[in-house]
């Protein structure tokens, strides 16, 4: 099977190897055991590679790239306008070659690779949709534009679009679907925490607007005020770094808070263990990694209600919901550590989340690439 991706994750080569963000490939090479040949569509930068890169593993892959397109400005607008027939002429060849069509989307590339896709009708194609799903929220027009073509199983014929939560009057091509992070074989025991003394609180993301890393950040502010013992690492790059560092400095918050950079993912999983919350106040998501892993060693999950985030956390039982407001978030997370059962949450969280392991992430792939 000569399987093809077409995606807009940035890509990077070192020596004989394709790098790329670390989680999405370590998903893809899932999917790579299962495929004789690959074919990847994606932009390229020179950068060198960094610890949130990963290896495809594969003997067999060719790297079609392609220039990246944003239109974020007048100036980048022209360029990708002029770039766009020649991504959409290197798309339809590859299509033309495909065994199987798998698109990763949302994003620019995703959307171009959606309009190629409807030429090959006959094709078996899937989708990994890695955004929010819900009908009802508010996004960019290129984004619901994306979700009205993968739907519309006129133009989609072929297609498993897989995306995550469940949600109402959906296509039958929509498929709820889930990603994973751990093995079987790294299911343990949850630490027992202590929630009456020090309560230590992570963040693991980019931190850029989206997330809201400063809102995060003024909530531990807020609890220290309360007079709460805590402790805060901050996990990730991104560029309100330097905003960040500025904040908690002026603020003389240095004993509390931490920023702890891009770190391996063995450096994260001994942090999620000891943890006693992950806080992630973001503006939007697909199906936050971060949340589920941290649930996966029975760290409490502080999260606003997006997306399928209400579906994970059992509308609170497993999780605490927030406001994207940090004086009602405070209260919120105030209540619960006075009225909730935090150990039997705790408990929940993980018994949950540990059914999402990567083996039965790879049982589900090899169905959708038997179909």
């Amino acid at each position: 099977m000569r399987f093809l991706i077409i995606s807009h994750t940035i890509h990077k080569e070192q020596g004989n190897l394709l790098y790329a963000y670390a989680p999405y490939v370590r998903e893809m090479n899932i999917w790579l055991k299962h495929v004789n040949k690959v074919e990847i569509i994606a932009p390229k930068t020179l950068e060198n590679v960094s610890e949130i890169n990963l290896a495809y593993r594969h003997d067999n892959i060719y790297f079609n790239h392609i220039p990246t397109i944003s239109f974020t400005s007048i100036k980048n607008t022209l360029k990708s306008l002029i770039l766009i027939p020649k991504i959409l002429f290197k798309i339809f060849k590859a299509c033309e070659n495909a065994d199987h069509i798998h698109l990763r989307c949302p994003g620019n590339i995703g959307l171009l690779g959606c309009l190629v896709q409807i030429f090959f009708p006959k094709k078996i194609k899937t989708a990994k949709y890695a955004g929010n799903w819900n009908p009802d929220s508010k996004q960019p027009l290129s984004y619901r534009f994306q979700k009205w073509i993968l739907s519309n199983t006129f133009f989609t014929k072929n297609m498993q679009v897989l995306v995550y939560g469940n949600w109402k009057n959906q296509t039958k091509n929509i498929k709820s679907f889930f990603t994973a992070s751990y093995y079987d074989s790294e299911i343990e025991k949850p630490l027992e925490r202590d929630y009456y003394n020090k309560l230590n609180f992570i963040f693991v993301g980019s931190l850029v607007k989206g997330k809201r890393p400063l809102l995060a950040i003024k909530i531990i502010e807020l609890l220290k005020k309360e007079g709460k013992n805590v402790s805060f690492e901050l996990f990730g790059d991104g560029v309100l770094k330097e905003k960040l560092q500025d904040y908690i400095t002026i603020n003389k918050l240095d004993d509390v808070i931490t920023l702890k950079g891009n770190q391996k993912k063995e450096v994260i999983k001994k942090a999620l263990k000891k943890a006693h919350f992950l806080i992630l106040p973001s503006k939007s998501e697909g199906w936050p990694k971060a949340i589920a892993e941290a649930m996966f060693f029975g760290t409490i999950p502080i999260a606003t209600k997006i997306s399928c985030i209400p579906f994970m956390l059992d509308y609170g039982n497993r999780g605490i919901l927030i406001e994207p407001n940090c004086d009602a978030a405070t209260l919120t997370i105030l209540k619960n550590l006075k009225t909730s059962n935090l150990k039997g949450m705790s408990k929940l969280a993980s018994n949950w989340s540990q059914n999402y392991t990567l083996d039965v992430f790879e049982t589900e792939v090899i169905k959708l690439l038997n179909k």
